[in-house]
């Protein structure tokens, strides 16, 4: 029987899907995770968990039960086992009210990865996703309140951080700003064509090193 590789994708409103400007989710066959099944094919299966807000170990006072930290092993478990991980978090650590530089989130972006390693799901590769930058836009949507000038500067500083991370530990690195972009419309959520921007460097990816998984 042939083997299926099994991959999880662990993020924020950009796994979830949020359609920029109007809310609710696009369907399984527009967002991200869903778009890589359908071109990696049978002999994958692609899991999602996507949560909208979710944070790496930042608790949100508005919007509560975000943390990464406090679900990473259970989505682990849950899909397991697994032959690859794929963490894309850090645009809602860059609020206002967190704070964090970069080189805070990407520590707590290492707490939710060995966290992760501990679910006994198998010993399986992890690829670590700098979220696309965000951009002014942002500033004059209705998330401009949560987010201020800081938080866009500490996102374009995201992609450098997680790629010492992914080295300093041994996982691999994709940077989202290099193969998408964010919307125009609200300056932080993938649009279609962002999703199926990075669902196929995500494939391109995973083909390359199917040998090494």
């Amino acid at each position: 029987m042939e083997k299926k590789f099994r991959i999880l994708c662990f993020g924020d409103s950009n796994t979830f899907g949020y359609i920029p400007g109007r809310g609710g989710r696009y369907d399984r066959h527009t967002r991200w995770p869903g778009r890589l099944q359908e071109l990696l094919g049978g002999g994958y299966q692609v899991r999602e968990e996507g949560l909208c807000g979710r944070t790496t170990v930042y608790e949100d006072r508005l919007e509560p039960d975000r943390c990464g930290l406090d679900h990473i092993r259970g989505a682990v478990e849950k899909n397991g086992p697994l032959d690859l991980l794929i963490i894309m978090l850090g645009s809602n650590d860059c609020k206002a009210q967190f704070g964090a530089s970069a080189a805070e989130i990407a520590e707590g972006l290492r707490q939710v990865m060995e966290k992760a390693k501990e679910s006994g799901a198998g010993d399986f590769r992890v690829l670590l996703v700098a979220p696309a930058v965000m951009t002014e836009r942002i500033m004059h949507s209705g998330f401009g309140e949560e987010f201020d000038q800081r938080s866009i500067e500490v996102s374009k500083e995201l992609a450098g951080a997680y790629e010492a991370l992914a080295k300093k530990c041994g996982c691999d690195f994709l940077d989202g700003t290099k193969v998408t972009q964010v919307s125009e419309i609200d300056g932080l959520h993938l649009d279609a064509e962002g999703h199926g921007r990075l669902a196929e460097a995500v494939c391109d990816w995973v083909r390359g090193r199917l040998s090494e998984i």
